[in-house]
C-alpha cells in the first residue's frame, strides 16, 4: 500500500510517497523570505504557485494510479498555508478517487520518529519553528507533558539570527556560528515546572549582539542555554513518567549540540537516545504520507465535508488506535 502526503503548514512546502516500509520519493520547494520572517499571505502564494510542478516532479517518479490514499497536514499551522495543501489534497484525492486522511503535523513527526528508529515509547521532545513540546503517549493518546509558553526553539532562533542580519533560516547559521564560540554569557535561564520560555532569552541575547560581544559568543551562549532548558525538561519528564527513551523531533532536532547534549543526558540515566535520518527531522511530505497511510489502515478516513483545515490542531485531540 502506498500513501502520498502534502506538508505546507507554514514555509516548507513538501510532497512524500511512503510505502509501508520506506519513503519512495520525497520532493520539496521551501518557501525563503527575501528580508524578515515568514508572512502567511506570502508563503501560501509561494505554496499556491509551486504546487503545481512540485506534483508533476513527484508523478514524473510514481504512477498516480499506484498511489492508494492522499493524505495532507490539517494542523497545526498558519491558515492560509493549510488551505492551500488542503485543497491540493482534496482535489488529487477526488480526480484519483482516493481517501483522504487529514493528519496532525506534530503527531506526523512523532510517528516518522518511531517509524524510522528503533523508538517504541519514547518520550519525544518535538522542537520546530512554531513549536517546542514535551511529548509522550499515555493510553490512547499522546499527552504534551511540557511546552513552550511563548514562542517555539525556531522561531527564537530564526529572531536571533535576524537581529544580527542573517537571513532565513536561521537555525542553521546561528549553530554555525556557535562552534566558533570561545566565551559563555548569562542569559535567563526559564524552565517553570514543566514548561520552558523563550522570549526573555531573545532579547537578552539580542541585547548582547547590540552591547558588542561577538556573533559566535552570543550564539554560543544562547545555545548552551536554550538546549539546557529542553535537556531538563526532557530528563525530568523521563523520570516522572518512568520511561527510558528519548526520541528528538523537529527542525531543531537537526542541531548536532542538542542531540549532544540528550545523548549525555540519557547515558546518564541508561536510556536509549533516537533521532530520525536528517531529510525526515524537519517538515517533510514522507511524515504527512507515513502518518497518513498508518491511519488509514487503523479505519481513519476524512471526509471531503470534515476536511477543513485546524490551525489550532493539538496532538491531543488524535485517537491513537495502534501500537
Amino acid at each position: 500500500m502506498r500513501a502520498l502526503g502534502i506538508e505546507g503548514t507554514a514555509w516548507s512546502l513538501s510532497i512524500g510517497v511512503v510505502d509501508e516500509s520506506d519513503v519512495l520519493v520525497l520532493e520539496s520547494d521551501p518557501y525563503v523570505p527575501k528580508e524578515g520572517g515568514i508572512h502567511p499571505r506570502e508563503a501560501s502564494q509561494h505554496h499556491a504557485e509551486k504546487i503545481g510542478a512540485l506534483l508533476e516532479k513527484v508523478f514524473s517518479k510514481v504512477e498516480p494510479k499506484s498511489i492508494d490514499v492522499v493524505a495532507f497536514s490539517q494542523g497545526p499551522g498558519m491558515g492560509p498555508c493549510l488551505r492551500v495543501v488542503a485543497t491540493a489534497a482534496r482535489t488529487l484525492a477526488l480526480k484519483l478517487g482516493k481517501p483522504l486522511v487529514g493528519v496532525n503535523h506534530c503527531l506526523a513527526h512523532v510517528e516518522v520518529g518511531r517509524w524510522k528508529t528503533e523508538a517504541k515509547e519514547p518520550v519525544t521532545l518535538y522542537v520546530s519553528g512554531g513549536n517546542s513540546q514535551v511529548i509522550a503517549r499515555r493510553g490512547s493518546y499522546y499527552r504534551v507533558f511540557g511546552e513552550t509558553l511563548d514562542i517555539g526553539i525556531g522561531n527564537a532562533l530564526d529572531k536571533l539570527a535576524r537581529h544580527m542580519g542573517l537571513k532565513h533560516p536561521g537555525g542553521p547559521k546561528i549553530e554555525k556560528l556557535a562552534k566558533g564560540g570561545k566565551h559563555y554569557y548569562e542569559l535567563p535561564y526559564v524552565v517553570k515546572g514543566m514548561d520552558f520560555s523563550f522570549s526573555g532569552l531573545v532579547t537578552a541575547a539580542q541585547r548582547l549582539y547590540d552591547n558588542g560581544v561577538a556573533m559566535e559568543d552570543v550564539a554560543f551562549s544562547f545555545q548552551e542555554t536554550a538546549f539546557a532548558m529542553l535537556t531538563e525538561v526532557t530528563e525530568r519528564a523521563l523520570a516522572y513518567l518512568n520511561l527510558d527513551e528519548v526520541l528528538l523531533v523537529g527542525g531543531v532536532g537537526a542541531n548536532s549540540r542538542l542531540q549532544e547534549m540528550l545523548r549525555v543526558m540519557c547515558e546518564d540515566r541508561n536510556a536509549k537516545f533516537y533521532v530520525p535520518p536528517k531529510e525526515l527531522t524537519g517538515d517533510n511530505g514522507a511524515m504527512i504520507a507515513y502518518l497518513g497511510l498508518l491511519m488509514y489502515k487503523h479505519g481513519y478516513e476524512t471526509p471531503i465535508e470534515e476536511s477543513a483545515v485546524r490551525p489550532d490542531f493539538r496532538i491531543e485531540d488524535v485517537v491513537v488506535n495502534w501500537d
